[in-house]
């Protein structure tokens, strides 16, 4: 039975030991880590992997930057994908979204993704998210009225504007 302040402790072998605070060597985890200098596969003591939040995020951001830009889907997506980009895309390549163009006046294209049932208050989202994300991808003004952007502009369909944000893209 453990005394009163002792930690019981399963080591990898099966045993049950207690200690006190302290983990002894032999119940520590070992771990298989990269050398980043060499390339050569280390044996370490878990306890001595501590990594800063930015390295930490670094390395995440390195491995899913490899895996989207290997990944036969989702190659196409532009660095520092979000989340949502990757839903979207995948949702578009089952066919539960369509990719909707949208025509600026100054003749600039948007595509944006938008699901199937989609309303024209989703587009109208949809394109927010989209000039939100690129805006910010280019360290450009960081923020639109859209409130502003909506009254002043409208969205057509074949020259008819899209007035109700209810209606049905595919009507």
């Amino acid at each position: 039975m453990a005394e009163e302040g002792s930690i019981s402790v399963l080591s990898t072998d099966g045993t049950s030991s207690e200690t006190g605070s302290e983990v002894t060597d032999r119940e520590r985890e070992k771990v298989k880590v990269e050398d980043p200098e060499d390339g050569e596969m280390e044996e370490m003591d878990s306890s001595e992997l501590v990594l800063s939040h930015q390295e930490a995020m670094s390395k995440v951001e390195a491995a899913i930057d490899e895996i989207v830009s290997t990944d036969s889907l989702l190659y196409d997506l532009p660095p520092e994908v979000t989340l949502e980009e990757v839903n979207s895309f995948i949702a578009l390549e089952h066919g539960q979204a369509m990719l909707v163009n949208v025509q600026r006046a100054d003749g600039e294209v948007l595509s944006v993704v938008v699901v199937q049932n989609g309303t024209v208050l989703d587009l109208k989202h949809a394109i927010k998210r989209h000039m939100t994300l690129k805006l910010s991808r280019s360290k450009g003004k960081k923020h639109i009225s859209w409130k502003y952007i909506w009254k002043r502009y409208w969205l057509y369909f074949e020259g008819q504007k899209l007035t109700e944000d209810k209606k049905q893209l595919k009507e």
